[in-house]
């Protein structure tokens, strides 16, 4: 795979959506736990998307249950926790696996593109972040401790690229 635009994922309600759709625009990427510590995070990656999305941000979060089961709810329940906790506007994707054979394969294109500490390629927990530019190549990999509020200066970079 080339781009970020050669994948295709499922929304959290289950439709297919081609990552294609997105061409042009800048895409952080998270993968996302309602029950996790970094779980507050979500109001923070909704600021971004309200004030950059005019400008060509989208944000996508992916559910992930491997980090301490801390999102074992169904695609629905996650959805509406998303809303009603952090008012979510942002696209939210079906619940997948983010590390192993299993793994996603956008997720297995991710981690290889940006490899993280020491160049392993392992998410090593809920809330790692990558920052895909306009041409779907990846720019930059967070860890989870990375606020949201600290990646804007990357952000802006990438969206006047």
């Amino acid at each position: 795979m080339a781009s970020l635009y050669d994948f295709e994922a499922s929304s959290i309600q289950g439709q297919p959506v081609k990552l294609a759709d997105h061409r042009g625009q800048v895409l952080l990427i998270v993968n996302t736990a309602s029950a996790c510590g970094f779980t507050p995070q979500f109001a923070g990656l909704e600021k971004l998307h309200a004030d950059y999305a005019s400008r060509g941000l989208v944000v996508i979060g992916f559910p992930s249950n491997e980090f301490g089961g801390q999102d074992p709810g169904s695609n629905d329940e996650i959805a509406s926790f998303c809303q009603l906790n952090y008012g979510v506007s942002f696209p939210m994707m079906a619940k997948v696996k983010v590390n192993g054979s299993e793994a996603h394969p956008l997720w297995q294109w991710l981690k290889a593109q940006a490899p993280g500490l020491l160049g392993t390629e392992a998410v090593k927990w809920n809330f790692t972040k990558f920052l895909v530019g306009k041409d779907g190549q990846v720019i930059k990999r967070y860890a989870p401790t990375d606020t949201p509020e600290s990646l804007r200066k990357d952000i802006e970079a990438a969206l006047a690229a």
